[in-house]
């Protein structure tokens, strides 16, 4: 566990060093797409997923 961690937290600063230098190329998007890849998989899965849902509950319930 302490291996995938430490690979989110390298993965993550690289998407924003990346998103940072304003150019997102396909080495960037790649990095991006392995850091949602791990994070899927770590313990703080359920956290991001009830943050997104109750984001997503709280823009619905918005009226026109």
């Amino acid at each position: 566990m302490a291996i995938s961690i430490s690979l989110v937290l390298l993965l993550l600063i690289l998407a924003v060093v990346f998103l940072r230098n304003g150019g997102l190329k396909i080495s960037h998007a790649l990095v991006c797409a392995l850091l949602g890849f791990f994070l899927a998989s770590s313990s703080m899965a359920p956290t991001i997923q009830d943050g997104l849902t109750a984001t997503a509950d709280v823009v619905s319930s918005l009226g026109p």
